[in-house]
């Protein structure tokens, strides 16, 4: 079974030396792909040397900063260009601990979605500010709200997908970025009668770099879920 591990990446380089070799020795079979905003700390050009150097690893460059949603969607077609089996989404910071992984894959024999969750039983938040946890976890409660969605934790950005899941979506319909990208995909999981299971993870605040955090990002998150719940009820999704 073919696993692609796909990582977007803008200025992390410290963390993609120590991220890429943890990800690869979690399965035999496992594969990474790196899509690269243009960094300008090198994290591109580091990645090709590692590309060089094993070919389980695999760079998609891009221009400049365009956004995590379209990054993910980047990288989704590719790693189903290559016939992966099953694709894992996870980001580069170590925000999420590679050593889930092959407790993601194991799932996967049951259900066509898997989802680290942050705030179901056995999870657990670590340093991040009181003020980052309350909005995550009050914008996944007004999410269920609004959508439906079934989901404790809609925003997580670490999950795995059967391939004939991200097949069935209209991958170039995805405008959405950041917290509103990964519930929009997750909704239109749920629409499409795929199996969904959350799994408690440790979550860590970011090993080194920056969060790409903003109002922008939130403010679209806020407005995407009556978007997502009016095309419901239209029948759209």
């Amino acid at each position: 079974m073919k696993v692609m591990v796909v990582v977007p990446t803008y200025n992390e380089r410290q963390n993609i030396e120590e991220l890429a070799p943890k990800v690869l020795s979690q399965l035999p079979d496992a594969e990474l792909l790196i899509v690269d905003d243009g960094s300008p700390d090198g994290t591109g050009e580091y990645a090709d040397g590692l590309a060089e150097r094993d070919p389980r690893v695999h760079v998609l460059h891009r221009p400049g900063k365009m956004g995590l949603g379209s990054a993910y969607v980047k990288g989704f077609k590719y790693a189903l260009g290559t016939k992966a089996d099953l694709v894992i989404q996870m980001d580069a910071d170590f925000s999420h601990d590679p050593n889930v992984i092959p407790d993601l894959v194991e799932k996967m024999g049951e259900y066509d979605v898997v989802i680290g969750s942050r705030y179901i039983t056995g999870a657990n938040v670590v340093n991040w500010p009181l003020r980052r946890l309350f909005l995550s976890y009050f914008a996944n409660v007004y999410t269920h709200i609004a959508t439906g969605l079934p989901l404790r934790d809609s925003t997580g950005g670490f999950k795995c997908f059967r391939r004939n899941v991200l097949e069935s979506i209209d991958l170039d319909a995805v405008r959405s970025d950041g917290y509103s990208f990964q519930i929009e995909i997750n909704f239109r999981c749920w629409r499409k009668g795929f199996s969904m299971r959350e799994i408690p993870i440790i979550f860590v605040d970011r090993h080194s770099g920056t969060s790409k955090m903003s109002r922008r990002i939130v403010w679209e998150a806020m407005w995407l879920v009556w978007r997502l719940r009016f095309d419901r009820i239209l029948g759209r999704l």
